[in-house]
């Protein structure tokens, strides 16, 4: 069994996201547990080289996570033939440029998602990527939640009989900062700086969306900045202009109505941060991120509206938990294991570029749609 390397240049992974998600639950675990085993037996490590602009923080990132590389020089890091990979998690804005600079050193892309602001510059980095004949993934972590791999189950299985709708809420209250210190960056809430939940959120939608129930063909969005000021990380109050609350309908192919909400200005009284409650003919179930209810046709109460007496059903009864049937990974951990598979061995990865060029396709129909106070259609991609 023999072992081969990929040199990987992270970018970005001193955020949050980037720390915790990629770095250290998913390269870093990738590693303690031996890299990951090829279709033939041997087995790929990765390799990773921390990028950071700030040469203290990304020392001691790289220090307390015992990863050997690390420098503030991305140039330089793309000139090494040793390190074929580039993988970005940095701010949006730039995230265009940085892709096109790795492209054009010939290395394969993964990054986080926006991969753009508009879906110009995002479908023109896929048509580079495309020309330069390069491996390119954009992370698409929601599909790989056990909650959403249960829905994923019950749909192929059938349980569902014909889908009819979906609805999700996603979100929890993002202190303002003056009260309580604020649990998200302030750039969040700037548009100028590519904040907004519409640019954020809507990208996870269309690829929740079209793997799960139905290719998105058409929506409406109302966006609102609910609360107009708030406190940075220094305490200092400045203007929110960019959206805290999104509120869209879509309707896919075959007829399936999905409705979902995003807000960082509401109070959780649900089962998880983010669920997903989806009706068909034959059953419903309601998904979170690891947990998974069902009720079926023949186990559905047949309440009586009356607003006469007090009801006698308990509706959160009556449903019953899909079991883990298997052991689940960390989400953003399988997809690098997909990825570096499809690096090493050209093994299927379908979630590319072109792929995260249509969830910032979804973004601009969404913030139209809020402009025009209209429905929009979602045309597919000529490319």
């Amino acid at each position: 069994m023999a072992q081969q390397r990929i040199g990987i240049i992270m970018n970005g992974v001193t955020g949050r996201m980037g720390m915790n998600q990629h770095l250290i639950r998913s390269i870093m675990a990738i590693r303690a547990q031996g890299g990951v085993t090829l279709s033939n037996g041997d087995r790929v490590m990765p390799d990773p080289i921390l990028i950071g602009r700030n040469a203290e923080k990304i020392a001691q990132l790289a220090k307390v996570h015992q990863v050997e590389r690390w420098s503030t020089d991305l140039d330089a890091a793309l000139a090494d033939k040793n390190d074929s990979v580039f993988f970005d998690a940095a701010t949006t804005q730039m995230r265009p440029t940085l892709l096109a600079k790795a492209i054009a050193a010939g290395k394969h892309i993964y990054c986080e998602k926006p991969v753009a602001t508009n879906l110009k510059e995002a479908l023109d980095i896929y048509a580079l990527a495309k020309k330069a004949g390069i491996k390119h993934g954009v992370v698409q972590d929601k599909l790989f939640l056990p909650g959403l791999l249960k829905l994923k189950m019950l749909r192929d299985s059938g349980f569902f009989g014909r889908i009819l709708s979906v609805r999700g809420e996603f979100g929890y209250w993002v202190f303002e900062g003056d009260l309580q210190p604020t649990q998200r960056p302030s750039w969040n809430y700037r548009s100028e700086d590519g904040g907004g939940i519409i640019l954020d959120m809507l990208c996870h939608w269309r690829y929740v969306l079209d793997n799960l129930f139905g290719e998105v063909k058409s929506l409406s969005c109302l966006g609102a900045t609910h609360i107009p000021e708030r406190f940075d990380e220094q305490g200092r109050k400045y203007q929110a202009t960019a959206d805290d609350a999104a509120y869209a309908t879509f309707e896919l192919e075959g007829g399936i109505i999905a409705q979902i909400n995003s807000s960082w200005t509401t109070r959780v009284r649900r089962d998880d941060l983010v669920t997903f409650h989806v009706d068909g003919t034959h059953g419903s179930a309601v998904a979170g991120l690891n947990d998974c209810l069902t009720q079926a046709r023949v186990n559905t109460p047949k309440p009586v509206w009356s607003p006469d007496t007090k009801q006698t059903i308990d509706f959160f009864e009556g449903w019953t938990p899909v079991p883990d049937t298997q052991a689940y990974d960390n989400g953003f951990k399988a997809q690098w294991e997909m990825y570096l598979r499809h690096v090493a061995e050209d093994a299927p990865f379908k979630w590319n570029l072109l792929e995260g060029a249509k969830g910032v396709q979804l973004v601009e129909c969404a913030l139209e749609s809020w402009k025009a106070r209209r429905w929009v259609d979602v045309p597919k991609l000529a490319v």
